[in-house]
């Protein structure tokens, strides 16, 4: 199976943290995780890591609600960060929300590759290796 560099996880919550890397290491999908709490310090993160030309991300798992800046916010900062790099980015949502608003939101985002029902499993795993060209 094909494999990603570098995952990141946007979440506030311990648990889904804890369990997704747990099915990330099984599976091995990826070389190397990388977790931020909410989306400023991933914001912040991506912007360092921009600017020092390290390694960005390949896939993020981003949660929606989250304190400090959530999910929506994150995605509208995202944005004004594009410019600064060529490297197609998959952004894929990981909520437990199953309201309809939400999941039609998404569509509003190109950057959003597909919203995904938390808990993460294997098989979701599998469909963002399939759908990522790495």
């Amino acid at each position: 199976m094909k494999k990603v560099q570098v995952c990141c996880i946007i979440d506030d919550d311990p648990i889904f943290i804890y369990g997704t890397k747990r099915i990330i290491e099984k599976v091995d999908f990826c070389n190397k995780i990388i977790v931020y709490n909410n989306g400023q310090e991933a914001i912040d993160a991506i912007y360092e890591l921009i600017k020092t030309k390290e390694q960005l991300p390949d896939v993020i798992l981003l949660d929606i609600n989250m304190p400090v800046m959530d999910g929506w916010e994150f995605l509208v900062e995202f944005k004004k960060l594009q410019n600064l790099f060529s490297k197609k980015i998959h952004i894929y949502i990981a909520s437990s929300s199953v309201d309809p608003r939400d999941i039609e939101r998404v569509k509003n985002y190109k950057e959003v590759s597909d919203y995904i029902l938390k808990p993460i499993t294997p098989d979701d795993l599998g469909k963002i290796i399939s759908a990522t060209t790495v």
